[in-house]
């Protein structure tokens, strides 16, 4: 099984249009990511720095894979997202170069680390 993180503080999705250029509140520490397909760019980023006027889903957790891992290893989300399933916790998944992430809600939270620790996987 993995070793986990539970990252602090807390994030938010928001829904920017498609096509548009990314706004300089995005500049900042800590978790940031952003995917742009044709219908609209989404981002994930501390909550704390999100606009009012931003279409957001906020107060979401981040629960980072300890990597780096390599590519060809199959299965690591899903043994995540299944234990997390099993509980009712929703989840959001992001993958970077180097690992995964999956973020719940801030009130799940405590949900989630108890499922996936009791899936084998070590919470640091």
């Amino acid at each position: 099984m993995s070793d986990l993180e539970v990252l602090p503080g807390a994030l938010a999705v928001c829904r920017l249009c498609a096509g548009g250029s990314l706004p300089a509140w995005l500049i900042g520490d800590g978790v940031v990511s952003i995917t742009r397909t044709a219908d609209e760019t989404s981002v994930v980023c501390d909550a704390s720095v999100v606009p009012s006027d931003v279409v957001v889903e906020s107060g979401w957790r981040a629960i980072k894979v300890v990597g780096p891992l390599d590519f060809s290893l199959t299965g690591i989300l899903l043994s995540l997202a299944q234990p997390l399933a099993d509980a009712g916790v929703s989840i959001f998944a992001l993958s970077t170069y180097d690992t995964d992430y999956v973020l719940v809600k801030e009130a799940a939270l405590p949900e989630a680390v108890a499922a996936l620790s009791a899936a084998g996987h070590r919470i640091g």
